[in-house]
C-alpha cells in the first residue's frame, strides 16, 4: 500500500505546477482526497479537497481561483494544477487519504500519506 506525490520542482513567480497523488495497493474510490502543504517553520496546512461522493472541491482562502483539483478513478490518481504560483506557495506538499469528513484538516484522520513533494516558487 503506497500513496505517491510527484510533480513538484522550481519555478518563477507566476508560473505552474501539476502534482500528482497516485495509489497503489487499494483503490482511491472510497476515499477523499486533500492536497496539504507545509512550509520551513510552519504548520502542516490543507490547501484543497475533494470528495470520493461526487468530486466535490474545497480550496483554502488563499489559492482559490489559481489551484484546481480532480480526480481520475481509473488511473488512481488524484492530481493538483498551481497556476499562478507565488514566493508563499513554497513547501513540501502532501496528499492524503480519509473515510472521515471530506474537508478535514485534522491530520490525525487522514490514513495514508504521500511522502511529499517539494514546491519552490522563486525568480
Amino acid at each position: 500500500v503506497q500513496l505517491q506525490a510527484s510533480g513538484g520542482g522550481l519555478v518563477e513567480p507566476g508560473g505552474s505546477l501539476r502534482l500528482s497523488c497516485t495509489a497503489s495497493g487499494f483503490s482511491l474510490d472510497y476515499y477523499h482526497i486533500s492536497w496539504f502543504r507545509q512550509a520551513p517553520g510552519k504548520e502542516r496546512e490543507v490547501v484543497s479537497c475533494i470528495s470520493s461522493y461526487d468530486s466535490a472541491t474545497y480550496y483554502t482562502d488563499t489559492v482559490t481561483g489559481r489551484f484546481s483539483i480532480s480526480r481520475d478513478n481509473a488511473a488512481n490518481t488524484v492530481f493538483l494544477q498551481m497556476n499562478g504560483l507565488r514566493p508563499e506557495d513554497t513547501a513540501v506538499y502532501y496528499c492524503a487519504t480519509t473515510q472521515t469528513s471530506w474537508v478535514n484538516d485534522h491530520t490525525d484522520e487522514y490514513k495514508y500519506w504521500g511522502q511529499g513533494t517539494l514546491v519552490t516558487v522563486s525568480s
